[in-house]
């Protein structure tokens, strides 16, 4: 057991990253937090949300149940207050983090967790594992589905002078129905496309030539059939700028991310003026990925 307070924070994330779709994801500096106090009795979770309403199911109760039940059921009450900066239905991996908090909850109370289980849990519980491997590892991520539905994780440093400019239309965009508008099949000639650009896409960010983003970062697989959902997508996909690295859908929108290692401000006017047109209120954020273990429990 921990002591009797303790905090937990897990950051958003972005995925896709263009071509890489449903395996790529990046942790950022945007975070979800859980101040967290064992309360007197058993298995009760009491839930307070600070800054937002609760929209939908809790998919922090959701995940600490979940590992809560494969380890017996019983659990001391808890009272979490729950403050979030990652917008939901954004694209930023808001229900990936919450998952994430839920099973580093019970870790928190039952003791230290397998990684490939708490991933493995995550995934399954997301559909998904980009986000939630971004959440639980830090840095760039790469996810592989295994035949069985357990899931190879790979956690790479992402590039700490390349930042990221997020465009977020006030616009919620539920993941399902952004999915819906995904085909289920593709050409071969829209595949190679995509499988060259992945590779492009990790060599660049392994290089440091940043010169092979604009390019590396272009897809076939979900960007254009997602363009008819996101405003403004089409318009800053075009954009060009001698500081502007690349721009692609983050994850399944409605964010929009552009890539810069300086000149910061002028991209964030750019892709801001680029938008305006669509009457779309939006906020524009400069975000940096978050390197380390980022789910790390704090214990005050």
């Amino acid at each position: 057991m921990p002591s009797s307070k303790f905090n937990i924070r897990v950051p958003g994330s972005i995925a896709n990253l263009g071509p890489g779709f449903d395996t790529l994801a990046v942790a950022v500096r945007l975070y979800l937090r859980l101040s967290v106090t064992v309360v007197p009795g058993k298995n009760a979770l009491d839930f307070q949300f600070l800054n937002a309403k609760l929209d939908g199911e809790n998919y922090i109760e959701r995940a600490f149940r979940f590992l809560a039940q494969q380890g017996g059921g019983s659990f001391p009450s808890l009272a979490v207050q729950v403050e979030s900066e990652i917008p939901t239905k954004a694209g930023l991996g808001s229900s990936a983090a919450a998952t994430v908090a839920g099973l580093r909850l019970y870790e928190a109370i039952a003791g230290p967790q397998p990684e490939q289980g708490l991933l493995n849990a995550a995934s399954a519980l997301e559909n998904h594992p980009d986000n939630v491997a971004a959440a639980l590892l830090g840095g760039l991520t790469i996810s592989c589905q295994l035949p069985d539905r357990s899931v190879f994780a790979h956690r790479l440093s992402w590039p700490e002078e390349l930042e990221f400019i997020v465009l977020t239309p006030h616009l919620p965009l539920p993941t399902a129905a952004s999915r819906q508008v995904v085909p289920e099949y593709v050409s071969r000639e829209d595949a190679v496309f995509n499988l060259q650009r992945l590779a492009l896409l990790l060599e660049a960010l392994h290089t440091r030539n940043f010169s092979l983003l604009r390019e590396a970062l272009r897809d076939r697989l979900h960007q254009p059939f997602r363009q008819k959902l996101v405003p403004g997508l089409e318009q800053i996909l075009a954009l060009e700028h001698p500081d502007l690295l690349g721009v692609c859908l983050s994850g399944a929108g409605p964010s929009i991310m552009a890539l810069a290692r300086k000149n910061f401000a002028a991209i964030e006017t750019l892709l801001a003026e680029a938008f305006q047109a669509t009457g779309v209120p939006y906020t524009v954020r400069r975000l940096q990925a978050q390197q380390d273990t980022p789910a790390a429990l704090l214990v005050s």
